[in-house]
């Protein structure tokens, strides 16, 4: 099966007894297992400096660093090359990096095994994107109630990606 790489030993044998029995029809068979595949493969981890988004999504596992920007996409640079899947894009939105300074991105719980490298390469990009950003313009020094609106953005974009997943 195309999934047994990414399925726990647990789960597989969870698979075989509850859904490998001669009283299920088949069809009803494979849509449970598919179903349950789907959730163990797609459970996430958020990386965030976002206060806002430790708060509101307790539901998920996070880790939160209190670094800026460039280093939450370093951060997941380094998940990314033990294996780890980006799940969500690191330039998402329309505010550039030099001006906010909140980014929150999700990656597979999971390590699939492999390097991704399309994950590695959208990362590597936008962490190249930033570095240019960073140099092009001066990061300005926001007052408390803007830095809230940022995170008010940041919590938006994860929210809604995460809708998507």
């Amino acid at each position: 099966m195309f999934y047994a790489l990414f399925v726990s030993k647990e789960l597989k044998s969870m698979i075989i007894s509850e859904y490998f029995t001669p009283r299920k029809e088949l069809s009803r068979c494979f849509i449970s297992i598919f179903h349950i595949i789907q959730k163990e493969v797609y459970k996430l981890i958020i990386i965030t400096n976002n206060p806002l988004v430790k708060e509101k999504f307790s539901e998920y596992d996070i880790i939160f660093k209190e670094i800026d920007y460039l280093e939450i996409l370093k951060q997941v640079r380094d998940m990314i090359h033990k294996g780890h899947k980006l799940l969500t894009h690191p330039l998402s939105g329309s505010v550039k990096p030099n001006e906010t300074p909140y980014k929150s991105l999700a990656v597979s719980k999971q390590s699939i095994g492999k390097l991704d490298m399309d994950s590695l390469m959208i990362i590597e990009k936008s962490i190249e994107t930033t570095n240019k950003f960073y140099n092009n313009a001066k990061r300005p020094h926001w007052k408390e109630s803007i830095l809230e609106d940022f995170q008010l953005i940041d919590k938006t974009l994860i929210e809604n990606a995460l809708k998507n997943k």
